[in-house]
């Protein structure tokens, strides 16, 4: 169950994506700066640290992933592509980075214990359990700020493309004329 949200979840993720040029999915879209491919790229980071370092797996390819001196001088270098990366790059990363934490999720039961190395010795260690609840919470998250930065873009909204959860035939500018209404009496 808990593989099946994380699946569900990542695509979500990447569908917030789909058709937006290299220029939209870059653009900052907040004041601190939240991008949609930057947010695939924390996700491919968080999955490799939680599902690989903790777990004692290595990433087969290093230099893919966001190094210690990399945060070091710039803390927030896993929320950005960088010129030399392309979208489709990152979110080819991002898909291999699925079938490496699925391995982990695959070969190890629920209570095995693995050392989160960059929490306190007061959280460790952990179970695999406890990493897959935790990956899911921080990935469903950041799938909610994608659905609104999406949103923002083009008006893309909902909880997949074939089935978006949304109220068919709204008349989405009344509706948001009356909130705005409501909100205007306070």
């Amino acid at each position: 169950m808990l593989r099946d949200y994380l699946q569900f979840s990542r695509d979500a993720l990447l569908w917030k994506l789909d058709g937006l040029s290299e220029r939209d999915l870059r653009m900052p879209r907040t004041a601190t700066g939240t991008n949609l491919i930057g947010i695939v790229k924390h996700m491919a980071n968080v999955e490799i640290g939680y599902f690989g370092d903790t777990f004692g797996r290595e990433w087969p390819t290093p230099g893919e992933r966001i190094s210690d001196d990399e945060f070091e001088a710039d803390p927030q270098a896993d929320w950005y592509a960088t010129e030399s990366e392309s979208c489709d790059e990152i979110i080819g990363l991002y898909r291999r980075v699925w079938t490496f934490a699925d391995a982990t999720i695959d070969e190890l039961p629920l209570d095995a214990h693995g050392r989160v190395p960059w929490w306190g010795e007061e959280r460790n260690p952990v179970t695999l359990g406890r990493i897959m609840v935790h990956v899911l919470v921080d990935l469903t998250r950041h799938v909610g700020q994608a659905d609104i930065l999406r949103e923002g873009i083009d008006g893309a909204a909902g909880l997949r493309v074939e089935a978006p959860n949304l109220p068919d035939q709204q008349d989405w500018p009344a509706y948001v004329a009356k909130l705005t209404l409501l909100a205007q009496r306070f």
